[in-house]
């Protein structure tokens, strides 16, 4: 016996199931992206994690060139020797201002100014300017510093130009060492902050700097209210690299000073070459360049964080 079924009660068919989740997949995926950057992470670890770490261990040992043949272990007594240590001191202090003189200020600042004043000018004019100052980022730091040691010693340039002028002279590189080899890292290292600042410059809308003009601001109010704060992630960036590039900076001030006269230029790359291999202590010199180091790391922390916050 047949039974009528109602045609609204037919089974339907149900939604279709979802496919399953390539688990297997989605592992291998991420798997094979890393893979290639397995041997950077090794040479990472081999090249620069390995003497980082070796070099604290020696920090806190007793370690030297000279004398007892085995290293023992001292614990802080480097770190608490360096910081009762006035050459130490006076060394943080001509790092603070040698960075910021010839870094924060110099560099950042004429680099800017440059890169400002290349975008007007004509062709042959950013051709020779930009020519000269890549040519003095380009020299090896010994070179550059054997030109400037010319340039300000006593029967230098700079002195042959003022005694020209009628000026007063001076042995530069004795009276005023600190500022002399700042001005030399300026004349070496703005070429970088001169490139950054191009590219950041170029890629401002001519249109928001037509409509600025157009609505009367000045030069300044377009540089203040415009400029600035579209390119402040460039500054950032560029700020923390001149800055640990110029922590780090030792042949050119060696070559032009040696850190004297009297350790008025002597800053901590100075005066950890100084500690470890002039007088052999090869432990309370590496207590030094960790603690440059550490200053290096703190200063890219908060470059760091700055430029997050900006995002």
């Amino acid at each position: 016996m047949s039974t009528a079924t109602d045609p609204g009660l037919e089974k339907r068919p149900g939604p279709a199931a979802a496919p399953p989740r390539p688990a297997a997949r989605s592992r291998r995926v991420p798997l094979l992206r890393v893979l290639p950057l397995a041997p950077a992470v090794v040479l990472l670890l081999l090249f620069l994690a390995g003497p980082i770490a070796y070099c604290a261990y020696i920090a806190f040992t007793d370690l030297q060139l000279t004398g007892q043949a085995e290293d023992s272990f001292v614990g802080f007594e480097n770190f608490t020797t360096a910081f009762g240590d006035d050459a130490f001191l006076n060394a943080v202090w001509l790092t603070l201002v040698f960075t910021v003189i010839s870094a924060l200020v110099g560099q950042n600042t004429l680099g800017l100014a440059l890169a400002a004043l290349m975008q007007r000018a004509s062709k042959p004019v950013r051709t020779l300017v930009g020519g000269i100052v890549i040519t003095a980022w380009v020299l090896p730091e010994v070179v550059a510093g054997f030109l400037l040691y010319a340039f300000f010693r006593r029967e230098g340039t700079l002195n042959a130009v003022l005694d020209w002028l009628h000026l007063p002279t001076q042995n530069w590189l004795f009276t005023l060492p600190i500022l002399a080899v700042s001005f030399a890292n300026v004349w070496r290292g703005t070429a970088f902050s001169m490139l950054v600042y191009s590219a950041a410059l170029n890629e401002i809308p001519k249109e928001i700097t037509e409509a600025a003009e157009v609505d009367g601001a000045g030069g300044w109010r377009r540089l203040w209210h415009i400029t600035l704060p579209m390119i402040r992630r460039s500054i950032g960036t560029n700020l923390m690299l001149i800055t640990l590039q110029t922590l780090s900076v030792f042949g050119l001030i060696w070559v032009m000073t040696r850190g004297g006269p009297g350790g008025r230029s002597q800053t901590l790359p100075l005066f950890m070459y100084e500690e470890a291999f002039q007088k052999s202590m090869i432990g309370y010199g590496t207590a030094v360049a960790l603690l440059l180091l550490v200053v290096g790391s703190l200063f890219s922390v908060v470059y760091l964080r700055l430029l997050r916050t900006e995002v």
